[in-house]
């Protein structure tokens, strides 16, 4: 077998041999008039009425009997039948040419005419063609396509050209951004967008990525929500209703459900509260379910998930006392790193305080649980920036929906009392100072602008960690080009 560089060489001469032949391997223009979906939609009519066509896309395969050579065209949208016979074209050099100098991978032009096969294929019989891009590189071959998965991930456009289902997954993840945003818009709200930049970062539990802005002498880090105190300062400013769709970037652990660069939504919504979230967030994922797959019914993993069934409510503290019989309330450090340890999980250094161990002791728990559903009356100290629930100071006015053994969102009723969000980012400053580099930062700017009055309201994020769940995939292999280190030369 000859290797790449043999091959790459032997494609440069087919190059030259173009250039010889005066024809250019990568002209500016394309002659095409018909995407091949639209020409296969209406295929009887442009053959009966003989119209000459002008197509064009990439050579998947060729294959010659004879005098007649066979090559399958894909332009992105649909593959066709080419047909060149030697009596047909006409330029015979052009037959001589293709035959000396086109290869697999290779697009080129087509002029032709509709016709089917005594096969009753539909194809294009060949008039004349013209190279549009020489490829230098072999694609892979069309039945094994790419089967190492770094290399799949590395070579993205090669896995999407190759194989229907990534191409598919691509399709189905702009489909799922796009019934969100419609979703949101039908229902009064404004799409907004704030900075990826910040110089405090806000909104959630994460450690940031740190960079340093030159002009400004300062350091600055990508944010870590979707702009989520600057969207509550919109609420301040008399907008009711605002959403934001974009990228946020973690500087977190590499896991089947953690990306460190992947797109959230989030929203807020004026005069409203978590209960009204629960309702309109169980609404919009039926919807989007619906829009992008299709279907309520989902096998996740281990778990069958019916979307269309009855959301239940799962409280926190009741929850992990019925799968691990542990109180929260009373139990202590050693008792949570004692029954983690048991089932083969450590805390590590950041994690051996009360709020950590809490929480690393909620993970486990979620595992068990199918959904879908929602999680509530989380503990205060785990959400900084949820009101408490009406009636008790120790659970915050929070939902988080639960589907296969994860929570694939988060929504609380905002707080917006000036004094009291001080106080929390209080607290996150401690953990801060005792090695927690999760916690968050103290937002003096976003605590002054509560100052000046923000409406009650409810606010909620999700991000593509949902699609991923949906499509039963590793969220990095559902990113059209997930993060990998550079490949070693």
């Amino acid at each position: 077998m000859a290797s790449i560089e043999e091959l790459r060489t032997e494609r440069k001469k087919k190059r030259d041999i173009l250039k010889d032949f005066g024809m250019d391997p990568y002209p500016v223009t394309s002659k095409r008039t018909h995407a091949l979906s639209l020409l296969k939609e209406d295929f009887d009519t442009y053959a009966n009425e003989g119209t000459e066509l002008h197509v064009a896309g990439r050579i998947m395969s060729i294959r010659e009997h004879g005098n007649v050579t066979f090559f399958d065209l894909f332009d992105g949208t649909e593959e066709i039948q080419v047909v060149i016979k030697q009596d047909e074209i006409d330029n015979t050099e052009l037959y001589e040419l293709f035959a000396d100098a086109v290869d697999t991978g290779d697009f080129v032009d087509v002029e032709g005419t509709a016709f089917y096969t005594k096969t009753e294929q539909a194809s294009i019989l060949l008039k004349s063609w013209q190279i549009l891009s020489k490829s230098i590189r072999p694609i892979p071959d069309q039945f094994h396509g790419l089967e190492d998965k770094e290399t799949r991930l590395r070579k993205r456009y090669l896995d999407i050209l190759m194989n229907n289902e990534v191409r598919d997954m691509v399709e189905k993840r702009a489909l799922f951004w796009k019934s969100i945003r419609s979703f949101l818009e039908e229902n009064d709200f404004l799409e907004v967008q704030t900075p990826v930049l910040e110089t405090t970062p806000g909104g959630a539990d994460a450690r940031p990525f740190a960079s340093y802005h030159n002009a400004l002498d300062m350091e600055v880090f990508l944010r870590i929500s979707a702009g989520e105190l600057r969207q509550k300062k919109l609420l301040v400013a008399g907008f009711d209703k605002v959403f934001e769709i974009g990228r946020i970037f973690r500087n977190e652990g590499i896991s089947p459900e953690h990306a460190q660069d992947y797109v959230q939504m989030e929203f807020y919504w004026g005069y409203a509260d978590h209960t009204d979230g629960m309702k309109f967030v169980e609404r919009l994922y039926k919807h989007v379910a619906q829009e992008t797959f299709g279907t309520l019914e989902f096998q996740i993993g281990d778990h069958a998930v019916d979307l269309g069934s009855e959301w239940k409510q799962y409280d926190y503290a009741e929850t992990i006392q019925e799968i691990t019989g542990i109180n929260i309330e009373s139990t202590t450090i050693e008792e949570i790193q004692s029954f983690l340890a048991s089932k083969g999980v450590t805390l590590a250094e950041s994690e051996k305080n009360h709020v950590r161990a809490t929480d690393r002791l909620w993970k486990f728990c979620r595992k068990q649980i199918s959904g879908p559903g929602f999680l509530v009356n989380v503990p205060k100290e785990l959400s900084p920036l949820a009101k408490t629930q009406s009636g008790s100071e120790a659970v915050v006015a929070q939902f988080q929906p639960l589907i296969a053994g994860s929570e694939v969102g988060k929504g609380y009723s905002e707080l917006n009392n000036p004094d009291e969000q001080a106080k929390r980012f209080t607290a996150q400053e401690e953990l801060r100072v005792a090695g927690d580099d999760e916690a968050q930062r103290f937002a003096h700017d976003f605590v002054e602008a509560l100052e000046y009055g923000m409406p009650p309201a409810c606010g909620f994020g999700v991000s593509e960690r949902l699609f991923s769940f949906l499509m039963d995939l590793p969220i990095r292999e559902a990113q059209i080009f997930p993060l990998l280190r550079p490949e070693q030369l």
